[in-house]
């Protein structure tokens, strides 16, 4: 597993050299190597690949720019291969083909799952602080974003999900209890997210962390512990505030109901407001907005595919995406496709779509029959503009 694992890394960072040097022609390319046997993650700036900056996706207004002109997420989501990849069963030829097919698919960013349910890859002492990652989870992740970096393709990373909160998981109270102590909250923030972001934060293709896949679940559902909305937005808060000190990733939270997310529902949890009431900290804030939406929600909270951003009640100062939606669009509903959701959402003041899933997941072949029409539909009418 261990000489899996070095392979792995050894032929991405071939792959990423290779790219690298085609696009940074001023850069020496003696400089564009790392050490595969390199695990920790306080490596010296001279071990590191040097990446173009200038590609990092940035904010004005509520746009995202790059390089001075907008770019509008055509995504997807990957959210998995082996449940639980990094450290666990991370499968390098799948990352390095799901990555080309993507590119060549003219998808330009993806939502991944950087664990899945919290069973594999960070550490935890005794009494529930963290204490780092393993060395797996990081030559892992090593791999997989420079396999983004080679094909281009913009990563949202999500650090977790209510799956780690969830009764069936062996340590749900770990997770548990660590949203609701402060002290836990920080032994995550400085062991493990400080160095997530020091670690990739000159990878321009590290576009932004979702803090938690639908924390919606968190507060509602008593197998996930019904946590306070505040225990949430403490943890929101503080993984915020450290990743906009120590990097230029941008962060958001990806909601599963615009319900809460949204003053015209339950609320904006992801508010600066509210956020800052957690935690008070004026760099306690969401970059952008990341509403999931499926069919199924239609009938309690309408939709992004017939509502502008700020009719369905979101913070329209900044970016806002539909993070997950159904592959299929809404044919049940009004026979819109899923092109044209994104014809919709690109002319009413959305800035991307992300549906879910990839091929070989909930239906086959959704990449090829679905979304890449959808994102080639939509790329031709931004060329057009």
């Amino acid at each position: 597993m261990k000489k899996m694992r070095l392979l792995a890394l050894l032929m991405a960072i071939t792959m990423a050299v290779t790219s690298l040097s085609a696009c940074s022609n001023d850069k020496n390319n003696s400089n564009s190597s790392k050490s595969a046997d390199n695990n920790s993650s306080n490596s010296s700036d001279s071990d590191k690949i040097q990446y173009d900056t200038e590609l990092t996706i940035a904010i004005e207004g509520n746009k995202f720019m790059v390089k001075g002109e907008e770019i509008w997420m055509n995504g997807i989501n990957t959210p998995w291969n082996n449940w639980n990849d990094f450290g666990g069963n991370y499968n390098y030829e799948y990352w390095a083909d799901m990555f080309a097919e993507l590119k060549n698919q003219g998808i330009n960013c993806t939502r991944v799952w950087i664990t899945c349910s919290g069973d594999v890859g960070i550490n935890f002492d005794e009494n529930g602080f963290v204490t780092g990652a393993t060395d797996e989870h990081w030559e892992d992740l090593d791999s997989f974003f420079m396999y983004a970096a080679h094909n281009e393709i913009y990563v949202m990373a999500t650090l977790i999900s209510f799956d780690h909160f969830k009764d069936a998981n062996a340590n749900h109270m770990i997770w548990r209890n660590l949203v609701q102590d402060s002290d836990k909250i920080d032994s995550y923030v400085n062991n493990y997210v400080i160095p997530f972001v020091e670690r990739y934060d000159d990878n321009p293709y590290l576009w932004s962390i979702d803090l938690c896949n639908e924390p919606d679940w968190v507060y509602e559902n008593d197998e996930c512990g019904k946590l306070a909305w505040e225990d949430l937005g403490n943890y929101f808060a503080r993984c915020a505030v450290a990743i906009h000190e120590k990097s230029n990733i941008l962060v958001t939270v990806g909601f599963g109901m615009v319900k809460y997310n949204s003053d015209l529902y339950s609320g904006d949890f992801s508010s600066n407001e509210f956020l800052q009431g957690c935690y008070a900290n004026e760099k306690a804030f969401v970059d952008f907005n990341s509403t999931h939406y499926y069919n199924w929600e239609f009938q309690h909270f309408s939709s992004p595919f017939v509502n502008t951003p700020e009719s369905f009640g979101l913070d329209t100062t900044k970016p806002v995406v539909v993070g997950e939606c159904g592959a299929d669009g809404m044919i049940n509903i009004n026979d819109m496709t899923l092109s044209d959701c994104y014809k919709w959402c690109y002319e009413n003041g959305w800035n991307g779509v992300m549906p879910w899933t990839t091929d070989g997941r909930e239906s086959d072949g959704e990449l090829k029959t679905l979304i890449a029409p959808a994102a080639n539909d939509i790329n031709e009418v931004i060329n057009a503009k």
